[in-house]
């Protein structure tokens, strides 16, 4: 197993485990059959449901853990207590160098509470950032961070956003040089407040290697004009769930239309292909897979809610990241942050 690659996952993480999570495995194994797994957690029941799933159990180690981290512990007790816990562990063998990656749809708090103690910040992070796709009307995705952890971002945070975001970007998708912006109530360059403004204009003078386009607008984000949408996670996290109810939204009343007379029930019928190509289309589960960019270890926050598909796409966001350079590439554009500003400093001191 140390000659492959290694995913470290939480068995017990999320609203329907560690069911999904074997089910999702087997998926994983089936479209990368080279995979291995550690999942962490009741022995007991996910070593029952890996004789279900033979390909999975071929491809896993089952470590027990002690206990489960609910969805109801604040981060702080989950450092507290979570030691010997499915989470603590799983996180804890990418630490050791025992896996590559970790995957848990489990607590989001905890998790990125137990991920900052264990792995710490790249140098020349701040904060990390909740990196999180969305479907774009060019039948891509766009990659939108932060989402939700971090209510507050200054000019200098949003800009390592934008750096982490774009390598990210790359890594997920294989464009070569994808587009970044920065979320604004405006195009113009003079809107926005005090920090965006900073964040663009430090991002121009700074050097780094990335396609800066600008700001652009929310209606921006679904129509895929950049690759790459940055802003702060109390705005982005407002930003993805309204996106995600609205979703959810047009699928009710496109169900409720499509059913609401013998001959609209008739022309969902002949439009049946259609419909199952736009739901699929529609299917956050297809772009599951949030991921906590800027910490010493690759950690990738699947929705609680996932089915076993969904968790599969998780799992192969993950290893994406593993076979990719986005950490050395995150770190070379962050040494020219950080040498763009000392000038700066310098020159100011002068």
């Amino acid at each position: 197993m140390a000659d492959s690659l290694v995913l470290s996952v939480d068995g017990m993480g999320g609203d329907s485990a560690p069911d999904i999570v074997v089910e999702g495995i087997d998926i994983a194994v089936r479209e990368r059959p080279g995979l291995r797994f550690q999942i962490h957690g009741d022995a007991d029941r996910i070593g029952a449901l890996l004789e279900r799933f033979p390909r999975a159990k071929a491809a896993s180690e089952l470590v027990a853990a002690e206990r489960a981290i609910g969805m109801e512990i604040k981060p702080s007790q989950a450092l507290r207590q979570g030691k010997g816990s499915s989470l603590w562990n799983a996180v804890a063998a990418v630490e050791e160098g025992r896996a590559h990656a970790v995957v848990s749809a489990g607590n989001t708090g905890a998790y990125m509470a137990i991920a900052m103690f264990r792995l710490r910040t790249m140098a020349g992070v701040h904060r990390p950032a909740l990196a999180a796709r969305w479907p774009a009307a060019n039948g891509g995705f766009v990659v939108m961070l932060d989402v939700g952890a971090n209510v507050q971002a200054d000019g200098e945070q949003l800009v390592e956003f934008a750096i982490m975001g774009e390598a990210f970007q790359r890594a997920v998708s294989g464009k070569a040089k994808p587009s970044v912006a920065l979320l604004n109530v405006g195009a113009e360059d003079l809107k926005g407040h005090e920090e965006i403004r900073s964040a663009a204009k430090l991002v121009r003078d700074a050097g780094v290697d990335i396609d800066f386009q600008g700001f652009v607008e929310g209606d921006d984000i679904s129509k895929g004009t950049v690759d790459v949408v940055v802003t702060d996670g109390f705005t982005g996290n407002i930003a993805i769930k309204t996106g995600e109810g609205t979703a959810r939204l047009v699928g009710q009343l496109l169900r409720e239309a499509l059913t609401s007379s013998l001959m609209a029930k008739l022309g969902a019928a002949i439009a049946y292909p259609a419909l199952a190509r736009l739901r699929k289309r529609m299917d956050p589960g297809s772009f599951n897979g949030a991921v906590f960019l800027g910490l010493n270890g690759l950690v990738v926050k699947s929705h609680g809610s996932a089915n076993g598909p969904g968790f599969a796409s998780a799992l192969e966001v993950a290893a994406k990241l593993a076979t990719s350079h986005y950490r050395e590439e995150i770190a070379d554009n962050l040494a020219r942050l950080s040498a763009a500003e000392a000038a700066g400093v310098a020159q100011s001191a002068g």
